[in-house]
C-alpha cells in the first residue's frame, strides 16, 4: 500500500529536486511494521524573484507493508533548506517522531 497523506497528493507525482536518505538500514521495528527507509523530499513547486524558491519538503517512510510521503514543512525557506531540515531532524531525535507519524497513518488507511 502507497499513502500519500497530502491535501493535493498531484504536488508530489513527479520526481523530487533533491532526496536526502536520513535512515536506510532496515532493521528498525516500529510496532508491526519493520522500517526500511526514511528520506526526506524537496520539491521546487514555484521561485519568486525577492522570495527565492518556495520549497515542499516531504518525510517518505519505506516499511514493509507500503509507504507514507506527507508534508514535513513547506515555504519560502531559503537556499539549502533540505540539508537544514535533515540536520534538525538527526541531531533533535526527530526521525523516530516521523516514523511514528506514518505508522500510524499508513495503519488507519490499511483499516
Amino acid at each position: 500500500m502507497n499513502v500519500v497523506d497530502l491535501h493535493d497528493p498531484k504536488r508530489v507525482n513527479r520526481i523530487p529536486d533533491e532526496t536526502k536518505v536520513l535512515f536506510s538500514s532496515g532493521s528498525f521495528m516500529q510496532d508491526e511494521f519493520k522500517i526500511l527507509k526514511v528520506e526526506l523530499r524537496l520539491y521546487v513547486e514555484r521561485t519568486d524573484e525577492h522570495l527565492g524558491d518556495f520549497s515542499l519538503i516531504t518525510s517518505f517512510v519505506e516499511t514493509d507493508k507500503g509507504t507514507v510521503e506527507m508534508i514535513y514543512d513547506e515555504g519560502y525557506r531559503g537556499a539549502d533548506s533540505l540539508k537544514r531540515a535533515s540536520e534538525f531532524l538527526t541531531s533533535n531525535l526527530g526521525i523516530s517522531g516521523l516514523i511514528l507519524r506514518s505508522v500510524i497513518s499508513l495503519r488507519d488507511k490499511m483499516s
